[in-house]
């Protein structure tokens, strides 16, 4: 491990966080509030982030077991001092509690102890809402997008923090392919502020609710979330950019660039979207005697779906009280997520395809012993090693989740509640059903509970595998 290439770039990160922190001072200033919370921790992350790069390290390398501890490493100390203005202000005066919310920020879950949002300060909940857009490309991919020197050797930060079964670069340079990757988001992102405020949302609504939608995170500002104002033009533009969140940003390179039949053909776009049309068409037909007409149950239908499956989290009706049918397919594509290479989370439309057809195959070998049946996907036949990591990824992903679920149970709250907390935080949703659900939140968990179900919702966003490098302790060992 080489451990001072390690620590100068936890120092980079610590002084990025710091101009971060920077827009909700701002914003403290132009609502008259105190600024003393985010100046505080601006200046502690200063002399953090400046001792650690006092000195440039001779040895730069790095490989993939530096690339993923750095990672996991920097996502915990970003949530440790995001948490920090929450505390100081007040507003959520337990620490455990201000950090579960901010790594439920930062991993653009939207899962809250908060009993009401609409007490806070416009600084804190603009800080909290601007986690989700940090968080939703990377921050690590944001500081190898402003990096100038940024090589062949940082593939491997992007790799361990994008999501996704394979990381690969749109150009030559990783630095280029984060700039790309983040001049799609920001102009995604301004174009959804400037129709949320033709709509007639206020600019300072419409800013944080761009910032939840784009990094598929969930925070709203309002107790009812996007229900709380009753429109259905709100309704559609949100969903419809929830889902285009939810799709892999290469594809979007590919349009910029004129190839159609790029996008055409990618196999996961076919899947996604095939899913979300039957499952909004389910839904809609079940719900139809709850609501009374077509049009009101697509309408709330197709934004629970746009919603859940690209893990945001946010809200306009109470599904916990739809019929059993709706709920079990809202569970059901909680774990199957949105696109890899997008801001989404869950276990990745492309995993789920390539676990089905490999299930397929698997029956098919059974049958015809002496056959060889190669995988393909995007017409293109799979490498055995990639379709060997996803059934890895998704072992890890099984065996985390059941262990989560046994330690929420020692709680006492129902089986709902504990199996869609660990269900929502692990696919980095936010809402659940029972306690947890669109009219509740995080707050009867206990502490020990809330550590956990902090740690799933790093853990999912970040692929599981450089979270369990932490933890590791032949990580650390010099060969």
């Amino acid at each position: 491990m080489n451990y001072s290439i390690c620590f100068y770039t936890l120092g980079i990160l610590l002084k990025v966080e710091a101009g971060l922190m920077l827009l909700p001072l701002m914003v403290c200033f132009l609502y008259g509030e105190d600024p003393m919370p985010f100046g505080t921790v601006i200046a502690m992350l200063l002399v953090a982030g400046t001792l650690l790069t006092l000195r440039r390290p001779k040895n730069e390398a790095m490989y993939a077991k530096e690339g993923f501890w750095i990672v996991g490493a920097s996502w915990i100390l970003l949530s440790l001092f995001g948490a920090l203005p929450f505390t100081i202000s007040g507003q959520i005066p337990r620490f455990v509690d201000a950090f579960f919310e901010t790594v439920s920020g930062f991993t653009t879950t939207g899962a809250s102890i908060l009993t009401d949002v609409e007490a806070l300060s416009q600084g804190i909940l603009f800080w909290r809402s601007f986690t989700h857009w940090v968080g939703g490309m990377g921050v690590l991919v944001f500081v190898l997008a402003v990096l100038p020197k940024s090589d062949a050797k940082t593939m491997y930060i992007m790799k361990a923090e994008v999501p996704g079964p394979t990381c690969g670069k749109l150009v030559a340079r990783v630095r280029h392919t984060a700039l790309i990757l983040y001049g799609i988001y920001l102009a995604l992102t301004v174009i959804l502020t400037a129709l949320l405020m033709a709509g007639g949302m206020p600019a300072f609504d419409s800013l944080v609710h761009a910032f939840g939608t784009a990094g598929t995170g969930g925070f709203g500002i309002k107790g009812a979330s996007i229900g709380y104002y009753d429109s259905a033009y709100f309704d559609t533009v949100i969903g419809i950019f929830m889902l285009l969140f939810g799709v892999n940003f290469n594809l979007y390179y590919f349009l910029l660039l004129g190839d159609f039949v790029s996008v055409f053909r990618s196999e996961e776009l076919r899947w996604y979207l095939g899913i979300v049309t039957g499952a909004v068409v389910l839904i809609t037909v079940n719900i139809l005697p709850q609501y009374g007409t077509v049009l009101r149950s697509l309408r709330y239908a197709f934004f629970q779906v746009a919603s859940i499956i690209t893990t945001t989290g946010y809200a306009t009706a109470d599904f916990g009280q739809w019929p059993t049918l709706s709920q079990t397919i809202l569970v059901c594509i909680m774990f199957v997520g949105a696109m890899a290479g997008s801001t989404g989370g869950g276990l990745k439309v492309s995993r789920t395809a390539v676990l089905i057809k490999s299930s397929y195959r698997e029956l098919c070998s059974m049958r015809s012993p002496r056959s060889v049946r190669a995988l393909k996907f995007d017409g293109k036949p799979m490498e055995e090693q990639t379709i060997k990591g996803i059934h890895a990824f998704f072992a890890a992903f099984m065996a985390l989740f059941l262990l989560s679920i046994l330690i929420l149970s020692l709680d006492k709250q129902d089986h709902v509640s504990v199996f869609t907390a660990v269900t929502a935080c692990f696919n980095n949703i936010g809402p659940g059903l029972g306690a947890c659900g669109p009219a509740g939140n995080y707050a009867c968990f206990s502490d020990l509970s809330k550590i956990v179900l902090s740690f799933d919702m790093l853990a999912g966003r970040l692929e599981i595998f450089p979270m369990l490098m932490l933890f590791t302790p032949a990580t650390y060992r010099k060969w």
